[in-house]
């Protein structure tokens, strides 16, 4: 391999970045930037840049800096490039690209800028050779300047491979800032990141969680002698990133949490324990002075650590740094344009082969897009970088979110629109960083988040993960990937103008737009009382010459809470509440909600009246004790308002308050009608609301989002209603339960509760986690998988990391109650080890190995246990997997027979209670009905007829079910929709409906007295989870996917609209409370609305359209 080197005198500062082509040795002029040296180094033209920068790559990989003197951030326009990450000191920057090249910024210097060009043999290195190229990188730090009696100049500059190699780059030096070579150094284990302080420190992180420590660095040997191992700070969470400097060590675990390293000097490089810091960072760095920053896992904003003396190194308190772009001093302002809200619903039919993978998380984490975002059919299943780097480890599992808000002028003005980001804006199909430092979520997050990333977010509540935006507007405050502060030097004496916001900006989070408006002044909050008053009189005016019997009074009640914000970014914010009462002259009671706030030491408030909140409903996880209040505007944006409280307890209390305080403004008490409409969350929770008769009418029907929702106590995954008040529900464990008439249980205690018929309540859920593998020709099938492959421990969509170690129950009321055990009833089964094989991630599973099967996966379950209370007995003994009770319309003539009731056993067995009535709900005793093969789902309509599913997809009819009969005499097969396996039926008065695996929702065709089982399927829409058909033919699904103005959400109540007997499939869909439902009964609701002239007037149709006649 020969080398030659040519070098030749150049400006200190040469003009604009490009890449040159190559030149001959005898070129008079130098090129923009050097050919790649060995492993890609490159060498853009000097140019002069402050002494004093902090440096940073936003997730769009632009680099941008941030001098102490100024107020902006710059963008390093020299670059042509997306950067993965960078490491600073005062004259030169390094930086590791999406092309996997190592650059290096050089300041104006006398250092003439040179060129080397190399050339290799064809030859493959072998393991011995010395010079063999190192592999791609993926981090990289550079130090050393101040090693004793270390020459002027003279850098170490330490990088990491994505095999997991170290490499240190040789002769780094002021005249030579590109160095000469790399040499390889030995490692006990697999490395992911490395941080080199500016003496002798170095550290770096193993894939494992322990972090290495290299020891004997001096003058003479500035690569050290040897490795020592430090442990993490807890075995659970090991460290993923590492950042030093003279006399500390930082660090950040795999949990997010931040730890700072006791006892660290020359003399003892490994300190002595560690300490966590009071904060969440993606990750952190150490600059100049052993000053730190940091990236927040939340809103990704660059932080600086405060207090950091050479007294009390770790410092006191974190400070965003709110220092907006250059390119946003001439805006200053910005508009958004809400997206329409729809669903995606539509009239063709989906495949088995178009339906989502296996594998999908049916509730994910969610974060709240930006307007004009593209949203993808499905979740995605990003590819991570394996080194578990600030963007893409652990706590990065979210989407990157709030990154467009457009500044558009005013219609018709003509004015044009100022262009960011210069070149055409690549669309988020198009971005480079999506498979470096970008992963789909959660939510939250928080969500978590997230997740919600404190990743509760709307995760709890089952909302769809967004795709990645386009890169954020003007207004929009930067996501930050990675920061270096090895140039920036910060005076305790003198702190740089970034902590406040600077005049003539309007970042977003000073335009809020609030559906619960936040009033500017305190004249707002005089004003609803005044508003409050003046109707009060109004409505009393008849009244006056009566004596009052009523004072009016106020009562309040005030508490700390934490509010999920509403302004970019979202994060979680520390709240005043204060809950204020009204009991007017006529005894009526009047509430409203305020939420006191701070926004750049602004005091601020918004207020909710809680006559307007339709559903309070808790979000309980692993991280949270929150709950979210919906508004019908709330539930059309898919965004509703979000608390968290300190404890369980004081979280307790604020729900039932609130609860309580809606229903008293809405006079609504006691325990539900018998033609209430119950639902069911995807956390169990248990909700009823009280139908209105124009909820169902034909002309001008009541919109779902004005539906009010009020939670039961209990705890269950399905329910089963019918007019007569009775009520059956099914837990997770498949335990059956009748409801008993009363209300409340749980948290809802005191006033929110009946004083009998509430009793304790037991459910058991499998919590599910995969385990990844990927085939090695060499060793067979390892856990070690491709730099783009999913976790080697994850959740069924690959897309969250649950380790056994780490993954716990749902939330805290939940307790574990069994150990981990292989899942062998997986879908498209398994072999005798649980594997599930495939060609690759994600895919269809199969139960054996064929030779085109690259990956396997195998399911985990652990059992966990909750305990409540509420109006719900056992009905013992037989575990039911679904049940259906008839639905009975109120002027339905009543023979004195009992109630019929079908259910399907958790083996398949299809059963019928008898003895079931009014005054006994619970019925007398099962009668066995047989089957050929096991069913999943079963229903009853309104006429005795009784359709079911068996479990490999195929339908029947039960033929001669009389009251007198109650069991009928035989089953008739019915064809399922071509290529489509059904997996739930609903039967109303005359309709049938039906569900395949693939969300296809099919209309039964056909049906009349003499012909009960129909003649064709007919498709209705798609994206439908679950389907309820009431007794006046009304349908209600649980939906996919709904739009809403704000976010995309699963699991939304929705409500087929038209649905009219010479029409029975409805033309329409109307939405409401979402996302998060799992389950829906309208099934004893059979409130008609009042019929007008013009309808009596209309002929009734023929008896055929009506379907059977009614025993």
């Amino acid at each position: 391999m020969g080398t030659g080197p040519d070098a030749a005198s150049g400006p200190p500062s040469c003009p604009g970045p490009g890449r040159a082509g190559p030149l001959s040795p005898d070129a008079e002029e130098l090129p923009p930037r050097l050919r790649p040296a060995p492993r890609g180094l490159r060498l853009p033209p000097a140019a002069a840049m402050p002494n004093s920068v902090l440096w940073a790559v936003d997730l769009f990989g632009r680099v941008y800096t941030l001098s102490t003197a100024g107020q902006y951030w710059e963008l390093c326009k020299d670059s042509q490039l997306e950067f993965k990450r960078v490491s600073a000191t005062t004259q030169c920057c390094w930086g590791i690209a999406c092309d996997n090249q190592v650059y290096v910024y050089v300041c104006a210097s006398d250092v003439p800028i040179r060129r080397r060009e190399e050339a290799y043999e064809n030859q493959i290195p072998s393991k011995d050779d010395p010079k063999e190229l190192p592999d791609p990188f993926n981090d990289l730090s550079v130090g050393g300047w101040e090693i004793t009696e270390e020459p002027v100049g003279r850098l170490s500059v330490w990088a990491v491979s994505l095999q997991g190699k170290v490499w240190y780059r040789e002769d780094v030096s002021h005249s030579n800032p590109e160095g000469s070579s790399w040499s390889l150094l030995d490692t006990p284990g697999e490395v992911v990141q490395i941080s080199c302080g500016p003496h002798d420190l170095l550290w770096a992180t193993l894939w494992e969680g322990q972090a290495l420590v290299r020891e004997g660095i001096n003058r003479s040997n500035p690569k050290g002698s040897s490795w020592s191992v430090v442990e993490p700070p807890g075995s659970e969470n090991g460290v993923m990133h590492v950042s030093v400097g003279v006399n500390v060590v930082w660090a950040v675990t795999k949990d997010q949490k931040v730890w700072f390293r006791r006892g660290v000097n020359s003399h003892n490089p490994c300190g002595t324990s560690w300490i966590e810091m009071v904060g969440e960072m993606l990750m952190v760095n150490v600059g100049m002075n052993d000053q730190v920053w940091g990236i927040g896992c939340e809103d990704r904003a660059v932080y600086f650590r405060q207090g950091v003396t050479p007294s009390e190194l770790s410092g006191k308190t974190w400070k965003a740094i709110v220092a907006a772009r250059e390119c946003d001093r001439s805006h200053s302002g910005s508009s958004s344009s809400l997206l329409s809200a729809g669903c995606f619903f539509g009239d063709e039919v989906r495949g088995s082969g178009e339906s989502a993978p296996s594998d999908t998380d049916a509730s994910s984490e969610v974060e709240r897009p930006g307007p004009g975002q593209p949203l993808p059919a499905e979740p995605l299943d990003d590819s991570k970088n394996p080194t578990g780097s600030s963007a893409s480890g652990p706590g990065a599992g979210r989407t990157a979110e709030d990154t467009t808000e457009d500044a558009c002028p005013a219609e018709g003005s003509g004015a044009a629109r100022p262009d960011t980001h210069p070149g055409p804006a690549p669309t988020p199909a198009e971005l480079p960083w999506t498979n470096i430092d970008l992963k789909e979520p959660k939510k939250v997050p928080s969500h978590s988040a997230a997740g919600f990333p404190e990743t509760t977010s709307l995760s709890s509540l089952g909302l769809l993960p967004l795709g990645l935006e386009e890169p954020y507007g003007v207004d929009d405050h930067p996501l930050w990937a990675w920061v270096s502060g090895g140039g920036c030097v910060v005076e305790a004496c003198a702190m740089p103008r970034w902590f406040t916001v600077q005049a003539g900006l309007s970042p977003s989070v000073q335009t809020l737009s609030l559906s619960i408006t936040p009033a500017q002044t305190a004249a707002w909050r005089k004003q609803i009382f005044q508003q409050l008053t003046e109707r009060t009189k109004r409505e009393l005016e008849n009244f006056r010459h009566y004596e009052q019997a009523v004072e009016q009074s106020v009562w309040v009640k005030t508490g700390a809470l934490q509010w999920w914000c509403d302004w970019k970014p979202h994060k979680w914010v520390d709240v005043r509440v204060a809950l204020e009462q009204f009991t007017g002259h006529d005894g009526a009671r009047d509430s409203i909600l305020f939420i006191y706030y701070v926004v750049h030491e602004e005091k601020k408030y918004a207020h909710i009246f809680l006559n307007e909140v339709v559903a309070l409903v808790p979000v309980l996880n692993e991280t949270k004790h929150s709950f979210a209040l919906y508004t019908p505007e709330r539930t059309r944006q898919r965004w509703p308002v979000r608390l968290a409280a300190a404890t369980e307890q004081d979280m307790n209390d604020w729900l039932a308050l609130l609860s309580l305080s809606c229903c008293e403004s809405r006079k609504v008490q006691g325990r539900p009608s018998p033609q209430a409409i119950w639902s069911i969350t995807c956390k169990g929770d248990i909700f009823v609301s009280e139908p209105s008769p124009d909820l169902e009418a034909h002309e001008h029907p009541l919109p779902c989002d004005q539906m009010f929702w009020r939670q039961m106590g209990g705890h269950l995954r399905m329910v089963e209603a019918n007019s007569q008040g009775v009520v059956w529900g099914i837990g997770y464990d498949h335990t059956a339960w009748v409801y008993t008439g009363g209300y409340g249980g749980g948290c809802f205690q005191g006033l929110a509760s009946s004083t009998s018929n509430i009793y304790t309540q037991s459910d058991v859920k499998c919590v599910h986690i995969y385990e990844n593998q990927r085939w090695n020709p060499v060793t067979g099938y390892t856990s070690r998988g491709l730099p783009t492959d999913r976790y080697m421990w994850s959740d069924a969509s690959g897309l969250q990391e649950c380790t056994k170690a780490g993954t716990k129950p749902p939330s805290l009321q939940w307790a574990w109650v069994s150990d981990w055990f292989v899942d062998f009833s997986v879908p498209g089964g398994t072999d005798q080890e649980g594997w599930q094989y495939a060609s690759d991630f994600p895919a269809s599973y199969h139960g054996s190995k064929t030779m085109k099967d690259f990956v396997r996966r195998r399911c985990w379950a652990r059992k966990c246990k909750l305990v409540t209370s509420g109006p719900w007995l056992e009905v013992p003994p037989i575990a039911l997997r679904d049940v259906s009770i008839i639905p009975e319309s109120p002027d339905a003539e009543r023979s004195g027979h009992s109630i019929a009731l079908w259910a399907i056993s958790d083996k398949g067995d299809v059963l019928c209670r008898l003895g079931v009535s009014a005054l006994n709900p619970a019925g007398s005793s099962w009668l066995h009905v047989g089957t050929d093969q096991p069913f999943a789902s079963i229903s009853i309509g309104a006429c005795y007829q009784v359709w079911a599913v068996a479990r490999d997809g195929s339908a029947f009819y039960r033929g001669s079910v009389y009251p007198s009969q109650p069991a009928g005499d035989c089953w008739y097969h019915i064809p399922s929709p071509p290529r489509q396996r059904l997996k739930q039926v609903s039967v109303g008065q005359t309709s049938v409906y039906a569900l395949d695996e693939n969300g296809n929702l099919w209309y039964r065709q056909g049906i009349t007295p003499s012909y009960p089982q129909g003649s064709s399927w007919e498709h209705v829409s798609n994206n439908v989870c679950r389907v309820s058909v009431g007794p006046l033919d009304q349908v209600w699904v649980i939906a996919n996917k709904v739009q809403g103005s704000h976010s995309l959400s699963r699991g939304t109540v929705c409500h087929r609209t038209g649905v009219q007997p010479h029409e029975p499939k409805g033309h329409g869909w109307d939405y409401g409370i979402g996302g998060g439902w799992d389950h829906i009964s309208v099934r004893a609701n059979a409130t008609r609305a009042p019929r007008s002239s013009s309808q009596e007037q209309e002929p009734s149709a023929p008896p055929e359209a009506h379907g059977p006649v009614c025993c």
